[in-house]
């Protein structure tokens, strides 16, 4: 049987002004499947996402979400549809504790009641040390224990699916595992599908199914994770 497209960009192509970044892309990302997003710096990746996030306009192709073309719809309501977003830099709220940064997207998702401790719940089982600092601000969070904050803020939202743009930038191995086994948990669950742009090679390989490299705004190679091997990672990934 077929897998069952959630999200697929079909030769969509965007830039800034007059400058093109993305060049006549596709991508599918199957439901309840993790991809992985590779690419050197400066090839696409985080325009891809925004893109995808309607913070920059596709300038030609399509753009589908559970079969509806969303090329025009507003970054709120693609949020509202059941498309998470966890950006470079974390973009928590430094000066609201953790407590109050989890309680944002409960509010924004409606979430009350026993459905609002089911997924805090949830959360303090992939991140347990939110559950031990809630009373902290997130400012003073180290970047990995932001990075942990962002992610289950964006889980609060129980979204259908999840994009994280380079996770273990600059945070600690420890962590890296924890974010790499969170997303595991997620998989297994089989209740949302994950995009993860990555430049840690091993963490891509062992959470996501699949994967695309981007070169000058433009796929040049995809497919299984397996077939992610040290040759491509020669030509494509490495500094």
């Amino acid at each position: 049987m077929a897998e069952k497209m959630l999200f697929k960009f079909e030769g969509v192509s965007a830039g800034y002004d007059e400058s093109a970044i993305l060049k006549d892309v596709t991508l599918e990302v199957p439901e309840k499947k993790a991809v992985a997003l590779l690419g050197r710096n400066g090839v696409g990746k985080t325009t891809l996402l925004n893109t995808a996030m309607g913070l920059v306009a596709a300038s030609s192709g399509t753009i589908t979400f559970e079969g509806e073309v969303i090329n025009a719809m507003p970054t709120d309501k693609r949020a509202r549809l059941g498309i998470g977003y966890v950006p470079q830099g974390r973009d928590i709220f430094p000066g609201l504790t953790v407590w109050e940064n989890l309680n944002v997207s409960l509010r924004v998702s409606g979430a009350i009641g026993d459905e609002a401790e089911k997924r805090l719940s949830e959360v303090y089982e992939l991140f347990p040390v939110l559950k031990e600092m809630l009373k902290r601000k997130g400012g003073v969070l180290s970047g990995g224990q932001q990075q942990q904050l962002a992610i289950g803020r964006a889980l609060l939202l129980s979204p259908k699916l999840l994009i994280l743009d380079e996770p273990t930038e600059g945070i600690q191995p420890s962590i890296i595992d924890q974010i790499e086994d969170a997303i595991y948990a997620i998989k297994k669950k089989g209740e949302m599908s994950v995009i993860l742009v990555e430049q840690y090679i091993d963490f891509a390989r062992n959470a996501c199914d699949s994967f695309y490299i981007l070169e000058r705004g433009a796929v040049v190679q995809s497919g299984d994770i397996a077939k992610l091997d040290d040759d491509l990672v020669a030509r494509y990934l490495t500094v």
